[in-house]
């Protein structure tokens, strides 16, 4: 305890149980360590053939994926540098929706340059001022990298081009049918104004068996579940939504009744009855042929719902209901009773249909432009099917981002070697200390070619020789863009392809928000000198799992 000592360093500062790693400790070292643990967690896991992790999260859900922010997220990072790095990929997630292992793992190898830089003697300082300079001319450079860009947005072609990409960093292999299929999706909903695009109007609905190429796209809405009752498919109906219970209204406070004889029972239960007769004929009367309840459903009012052929689907979550009212055009309801004209949706088609063993109801609009597309996922297991999931969610929010910027670079690491030659170009150019902070800049960028050749099984060495020698030949000769990456496949022997002849193509403004983060993280990083670790807050530690919760 540091109050106890007198001349102990913060003594009396702090309250007892703080602990301070100081600068002298090697604060910055320790902190670049364990920036360095976690990208070289998800590190194995960049590119199409990148290694899936298996996490265990605390409430015992098994998730299995290659995407950094989602393993991440699972992970619970404790240590607060590390944390600044999360921070970055979750940012990234938020902005782009992809890209978030190439966040870390730039980040890590940005870091790990760092050290070799101050075991040579720089100062933080002077790194920090380094790659403040050559983060700037790295987006620079990448604008003119510029092979490609996205033309007509309304042509699947067109759109399919850009997405096969990133979707082949997730699901290498049905790439082209799943391009496909989001293309599809997205073409169904885009507004006359692409750029108010929303995301949220492409959702997924994931059953289980068959293979992904039956998968398909369905304009409207799927719920994993049929009608409760036994009208199951309506044609041009009207749509009432009720967020409350469809049942007998029930008091705040209990109510006694006495009921002297049998007689009185009966006439008891005939008032309930022809109360809930009568809402029922309200809907019926008002036109109303679809109930979508987001609460129960008592069986009393499914009994007269069914007699009065009117087609009942519970939906128990909100934001489903709040997507569905979007779809149809409804309010959703708080009371029970016959909806006013401009609170109910129409409906073109409500039908059930059998996917796979499991039915489905499905809810279309037969026009041309749909408010809501969905995306029918068929797989053999439930974790596959959840990482197909976001990889379709990958490509959506990558059209999301080509509404504002449709420039496309060379991928499979070409762009990358193309900054790590023209950033140390600018270095030789740079005069000062910190010409070696942005030389090492420039050879992190290495770090993706060479993972993408070690999850294929090449000589990243090899490989990375290949690469320079490619792109240095380009440079030297016409100063234009060179499109040579890693063939991971191993097509020609050699383990090199032109990546702009083979439609392998990021997105620039995917790249830019990547560079622009893990810059930003590493500097935040370097510049930490010291840090305080408050003592945890006391109290009882939270119940834990019992493990003999099956004993009586």
């Amino acid at each position: 305890m540091s109050l106890s000592i007198p001349n102990a360093p913060n003594s009396g500062l702090f309250k007892a149980g703080y602990q301070n790693y100081d600068a002298e400790d090697g604060a910055v070292v320790r902190n670049i360590d364990a920036c360095r643990t976690i990208s070289d967690t998800v590190a194995t896991s960049l590119g199409p053939y990148g290694r899936n992790k298996i996490v265990i999260n605390h409430l015992q859900k098994m998730i299995l994926t290659s995407d950094a922010a989602t393993i991440l997220r699972e992970l619970e990072v404790v240590h607060p540098a590390a944390k600044l790095l999360v921070m970055a990929s979750q940012q990234q997630e938020a902005e782009m929706g992809d890209a978030t292992n190439m966040v870390i793992v730039l980040a890590g190898e940005l870091l790990k340059k760092a050290e070799e830089l101050l075991r040579m003697g720089l100062k933080t300082s002077d790194i920090v001022v380094g790659y403040e300079r050559a983060g700037q001319e790295a987006l620079r450079v990448l604008e003119e990298l510029e092979v490609d860009r996205v033309k007509d947005m309304r042509d699947q072609e067109e759109l399919s081009k850009a997405l096969r990409t990133v979707i082949a960093a997730k699901q290498s292999g049905h790439e082209d049918v799943l391009a496909n299929l989001v293309a599809e999706a997205v073409l169904a909903v885009l507004p006359k104004n692409t750029f108010n695009f929303n995301v949220d109007n492409v959702r997924v609905v994931k059953i289980m068996g068959g293979s992904i190429e039956q998968s398909r796209v369905v304009k409207g809405m799927v719920f994993g579940r049929e009608p409760e009752g036994t009208i199951k498919n309506v044609q041009k109906a009207k749509v009432g939504v009720f967020s409350c219970p469809i049942d007998i209204a029930q008091t705040e406070t209990k109510g006694t009744v006495l009921l002297k004889n049998a007689q009185e029972m009966l006439d008891f239960t005939k008032g309930e009855e022809s109360q809930i007769d009568q809402v029922i004929k309200e809907l019926h009367d008002s036109g109303v042929r679809v109930v979508v309840a987001g609460n129960s459903v008592g069986e009393l009012p499914m009994h007269y719902l069914n007699r009065y052929g009117i087609l009942v689907i519970k939906i128990m979550s909100k934001f489903e209901l709040r997507r569905l009212c979007r779809v149809v055009g409804a309010t959703p309801l708080a009371r029970l009773g016959a909806p006013m004209p401009d609170e109910m949706g129409s409906v073109d088609i409500v039908e059930t249909i059998e996917i796979g063993g499991d039915r489905v109801t499905v809810f279309r609009q037969e026009n041309d432009t749909t408010r809501t597309a969905t995306l029918v996922l068929r797989g053999a297991t439930q974790n596959h099917l959840e990482d197909v999931e976001r990889a379709v969610d990958d490509g959506v929010n990558v059209v999301k981002a080509i509404t504002r910027d449709a420039r496309l670079v060379p991928g499979a690491g070409a762009a990358e070697m193309q900054l790590v030659e023209r950033i140390s170009a600018f270095a030789d150019k740079t005069s000062g200390l910190s010409q070696y902070a942005i030389r090492k800049y420039a050879e992190a960028f290495e770090v993706v070619p060479r993972l993408l050749a070690e999850s294929a099984g090449l000589d990243a060495t090899e490989i990375l020789a290949s690469l320079y020698t490619a792109h240095s030949a380009k440079l030297s000769k016409d100063n234009s863009v060179c499109g040579a990456g890693v063939d991971i496949e191993n097509n020609n022997g050699d383990g090199v392809l032109d990546a702009q002849d083979e439609g392998i193509l990021d997105l620039m403004v995917t790249k830019q928000w990547a560079i622009k983060l893990a810059t930003e993280s590493a500097r935040t990083v370097l510049s930490v000198d010291q840090i305080i670790v408050a003592r945890q807050a006391g109290g009882p530690k939270p119940p834990g799992p019992n493990p003999n919760w099956d004993e009586d």
